[in-house]
């Protein structure tokens, strides 16, 4: 995840001596903000390195965006702003106003994408709206992420799951698609070869699908729709089976379950259980027994649940 200092409009902001109320990230390549600005200024945000979807929570009547050479101005409260990365913007900006930002780096709106559309992200572009209404994006923000807080582990899947969604609806209603490229065929053995030599050499690694896709020599677009064609799983899939395999031949060894975990790709040997028990039906300790292994003493079937998101299971 990029820095939220990184963030052009951060930086910008920032700059202006805007006050940032409260921020975090909540998702890989997903952070969200509150600001408060009491000035007359312009501001440009210049070919930013990210998308943001801006809501103006309070006041914001005196601003305005340039629209070539005529400029649109703000109804305040409720109304919504979307700015594509690298789109340069140009505001007047005339009082008080407190806002909420949901900053998407470029790389995250691509992975979901491929991910929840099945499209190239190279044929979606985001839209540049600025004055928009829609209740849903305001409902969302103000029940499930201002109402919330973002640093407390009780309320931070929650903000996590709602920044999502809207990334998710930004992709549904939000965006202009292109017509498809045919589709390519599978991968060929050479390109599957060298994915199966990075995942052996690299399993440990919270490898993701940009990862294996370089191996193959694709996009990760093309790459994942190649990989499943050619193996009948996804490369996610693929690539959890392999560390349950790996996993299945260290609990035959006299090894801490931790160490397994760490050396499977697993973020925690609570991890490892979840998914252990997904493919095989058995907790690592149950296979350890069955195996006539003595399992690590308190280490049972009944392990906390898994993260919601691990460095190590973010491919496919």
């Amino acid at each position: 995840m990029t820095a939220l200092a990184d963030l052009t409009i951060v930086r910008t902001l920032h700059a202006t001596g805007a006050t940032r109320r409260a921020a975090a990230h909540v998702g890989h390549g997903l952070a969200v903000a509150v600001w408060d600005r009491d000035e007359i200024a312009q501001t440009r945000y210049d070919t930013p390195n990210h998308h943001t979807l801006s809501l103006y929570l309070e006041h914001g009547e005196g601003f305005r965006k340039r629209l070539g050479n005529s400029w649109k101005c703000s109804n305040g409260a409720g109304d919504l702003c979307l700015m594509p990365a690298r789109a340069t913007s140009d505001w007047e900006v005339s009082g008080p106003i407190r806002m909420f930002h949901l900053y998407i780096v470029p790389q995250a709106f691509d992975r979901a994408t491929v991910e929840l559309f099945d499209m190239d992200p190279a044929r979606v572009t985001l839209r540049e709206d600025a004055y928009f209404r829609d209740p849903r994006i305001e409902a969302q923000v103000r029940a499930m992420i201002l109402s919330r807080h973002w640093r407390q582990p009780a309320d931070r899947v929650a903000v996590t799951q709602a920044g999502t969604e809207l990334m998710t609806y930004l992709l549904a209603h939000m965006t202009d698609r292109r017509p498809d490229m045919p589709r390519r065929g599978g991968l060929s053995q050479a390109a599957s070869r060298r994915v199966r030599a990075l995942i052996d050499a690299h399993m440990e690694r919270p490898l993701c699908l940009d990862d294996l896709a370089g191996a193959a020599g694709l996009s990760s677009f093309h790459f994942a729709r190649a990989f499943r064609q050619t193996h009948g799983e996804t490369p996610h899939q693929f690539l959890t089976r392999l560390r349950i395999e790996r996993a299945r031949q260290l609990l035959r060894r006299d090894l801490p379950l931790a160490r397994i975990a760490e050396l499977c790709g697993f973020s925690s040997h609570s991890h490892l259980t979840a998914r252990f028990r997904a493919q095989t039906g058995l907790t690592p300790s149950d296979y350890q027994r069955h195996c006539g292994v003595r399992p690590e003493p308190g280490f049972g079937g009944n392990a906390p649940g898994d993260r919601m998101v691990s460095g190590a299971d973010r491919t496919g």
